[in-house]
């Protein structure tokens, strides 16, 4: 079929603002830190279905010392740190505006690949992050009302609410190519024992490794979400809300929110982005993926009742067109 992968690419977007927006309802009523204990324990479960029919294995068989260390720490860095600052976004100044500051992700991530793996960065990429930081300026700045600050630029949002949306789109961004890194560990780790298999002539041992190797993004996943489930059981002990959680899970409502925002987004956000990139190419898919900001203004708008300015629909397209540029 022709334009599939297009197709596929644009309901990924549309998943991802039915997660950001399940997100935000299981937030309000089930409290940020309970609704990512639960959020991550259902990840986990549904992966582990996932590995278990796919693999044979509810658990990552093969993955090494190195392999754990840097989805750990991606996991922390994006689950516990980004998704407490994206959660908190949602809370503070909603799903719309924190999927648009979720636009600073591929600069976080272009940042974080030049330190950690020397990846260069192209004139497309700094193009990209000048855009990107515009269109987001012209959403969340206005000018004063009267006569006396006409030409002094504010900001029309809470500034803690502006600054969690920030702190996500680092930590999505950083865990993203801390994840990359565990990755290409995993892989290469798979590959050498697969080949040492093959030289002693275990041929019966391969078909799973194989089976492993191409689950091997889902596995990573559920890796990095161990991480952040201990890392949210270590936040909540500090800040003693477990008190919380019981209330939380006989939540019915906000159960349903949590619910739908693991299936939208873990689930069939994450499985379709990987079919996508099979049929198109990962520039074209990673963009088309990445409207979420302009197509969450419309459900917002009639869910929420969102007033929605010319300007900020303006801010949000120059920002994902920004957002392209590192996939173009």
């Amino acid at each position: 079929m022709q334009y599939l992968g297009e197709i596929i690419s644009l309901v990924v977007a549309v998943s991802w603002t039915f997660a950001a927006l399940f997100s935000e309802g299981a937030s309000k009523r089930l409290g940020t830190l309970p609704f990512n204990i639960i959020r991550m324990v259902l990840s986990i479960v549904l992966l582990s279905i996932g590995m278990w029919v796919y693999v044979g294995s509810p658990l990552p068989m093969n993955a090494d010392n190195e392999t754990w260390l840097w989805l750990i720490l991606s996991g922390l860095v994006g689950y516990v740190f980004g998704d407490i600052c994206l959660f908190n976004a949602y809370l503070t100044i909603g799903s719309r505006f924190g999927q648009l500051l979720m636009t600073l992700a591929p600069i976080a991530a272009a940042m974080a690949g030049w330190c950690v793996l020397g990846e260069g960065m192209s004139w497309k990429g700094v193009a990209g992050m000048c855009i990107v930081v515009s269109g987001i300026a012209l959403s969340v700045l206005n000018r004063g009302t009267d006569a006396e600050h006409h030409h002094r630029l504010s900001l029309k949002l809470p500034l803690r609410g502006v600054l969690y949306g920030i702190g996500a789109g680092v930590g999505q961004g950083v865990g993203l190519v801390l994840s990359k890194v565990g990755m290409n560990a995993y892989e290469m780790h798979i590959k050498d024992v697969m080949k040492e298999m093959s030289s002693l002539g275990t041929q019966q041992m391969l078909e799973p490794m194989r089976a492993e190797l191409e689950f091997m993004p889902f596995t990573a996943t559920w890796m990095r979400a161990v991480a952040g489930l201990v890392g949210f059981i270590i936040v909540m002990t500090v800040v003693r809300q477990w008190r919380k959680l019981p209330a939380a899970v006989s939540n019915r409502r906000g159960m349903a929110c949590a619910l739908g925002a693991v299936i939208t987004g873990p689930t069939i956000g994450v499985s379709l982005s990987l079919m996508a990139t099979l049929y198109t190419s990962a520039g074209v898919a990673q963009t088309l993926m990445s409207l979420t900001p302009i197509i969450i203004l419309v459900p917002t708008y009639y869910i929420y009742k969102q007033r929605v300015t010319p300007m900020e629909v303006l801010g949000a397209v120059i920002a994902v067109a920004g957002a392209s540029l590192f996939f173009i």
